[in-house]
């Protein structure tokens, strides 16, 4: 039930708020940027400006979830002032309350955000592990699941390349995850994914281990240096094929780079022409390049995808059984569920925000 020291605990969770988003300097920042698309010449460079753009609407954004709280915190306080009065706007004011809450647990998120890319776009990489055509299954079931959990957030998916498996599943998936926070969220799925079930392809029913590793990358914005010789890139194209073997074009726009001082291989052949696969295959490898230079950097932490994990037994970070019962697991916070199909079906909302309450503890 609301009182006064529910109302103080509130309002002390909205001064931190606007300490740690920086209220004041994402304001000037926002104030900065519109000077800056008023400019006549503001849309001379397209790329540019897309960048620009982006970073006022996360602005934006940023301070309009501020000001709905603050606002939010107003009608608790009036609420609970007419509730001294007449008990009957006690209700009013407890809904209020848990409004509140809800929005500043939300802003807390954003708290665990500071990396250098946290706030971005995401590159999400899943590939088969020990487990043969299982495994290709397992890959298929993992692409349908962070799809659906990035569509039910509102956040734009476009699939970068799909490489169907031999008979069944997917021998690769790649998409492309547009929304804000998306990599800072996702960075919680990079590891080894095992699963444990009745196969589907086993004549005699019996159960299965099998694994999948997800590769989390940042989109690396256009301005930052990372060291690409286009001249140390081999471009090989090839015809588009969908899952189950259907024609996606019949002509050869399919990519395939190779970085030859590293061994580096990027595919994509989702986008209709030839040119729009390259540059996205480009994108990839930038990213993929820029976390190898950040590896070196740091002999044992790689800051971008986590400590990397053999793609097989006792290397996994979560847990999915199907059988002999139902339950999903996560190895790192023990967070548990009992509603499989749920989580397969996109909800792991409790195991990304779990990982990062977790990982921001220090435990």
């Amino acid at each position: 039930m609301a009182d006064q020291r529910l109302v103080d605990a509130l309002k002390a969770r909205l001064d931190d708020a606007n300490g740690y988003l920086h209220i004041d300097e994402v304001r000037a920042q926002a104030a900065d940027l519109e000077s800056t698309m008023s400019q006549a010449d503001f849309w001379d460079d397209p790329d540019a400006a897309q960048r620009v753009s982006k970073q006022l609407s996360q602005a934006k954004e940023t301070i309009a979830s501020f000001e709905d709280a603050s606002s939010k915190l107003s009608d608790v306080q009036a609420a609970l002032e007419l509730a001294s009065e007449d008990e009957a706007f006690m209700e009013e004011a407890d809904h209020a309350a848990e409004e509140l809450e809800a929005m500043l647990s939300a802003l807390e998120v954003r708290s665990w955000f500071s990396g250098r890319f946290d706030r971005g776009d995401a590159i999400l990489s899943i590939n088969p592990g020990s487990g043969g055509l299982e495994a290709q299954d397992w890959t298929e079931m993992l692409y349908r699941m962070y799809t659906h959990y990035a569509q039910d957030k509102g956040w734009k998916v476009t699939v970068l390349d799909l490489v169907p498996g031999e008979g069944i599943g997917l021998d690769k998936a790649t998409i492309q995850i547009e929304g804000t926070d998306a990599y800072g969220m996702l960075t919680s799925e990079s590891g080894v994914h095992r699963l444990v079930r009745i196969s589907p392809t086993d004549a005699k029913k019996r159960r299965h281990t099998t694994f999948a590793s997800v590769e989390v990358l940042p989109i690396i914005p256009d301005d930052i240096e990372v060291d690409l010789d286009p001249n140390d890139v081999r471009v090989d194209v090839y015809r588009s094929s969908g899952p189950g073997g259907q024609c996606v074009n019949t002509t050869d726009s399919a990519v395939r780079l190779t970085h030859i001082p590293t061994g580096i291989v990027v595919t994509c052949q989702n986008e209709k022409s030839q040119l729009q696969n390259k540059e996205a295959a480009f994108r990839v490898l930038k990213a993929k390049l820029y976390e190898l230079e950040e590896a070196r950097r740091q002999a044992e932490i790689d800051e971008l995808r986590g400590e990397k994990m053999d793609n097989s037994f006792g290397s996994q970070i979560r847990n999915y059984v199907l059988y002999p019962y139902q339950l999903v697991k996560d190895v790192r916070t023990g967070i548990e569920t009992g509603n499989v199909d749920a989580v397969l079906a996109g909800d792991i909302e409790q195991f990304v925000l779990g990982f990062h309450k977790w990982k921001a503890s220090g435990e």
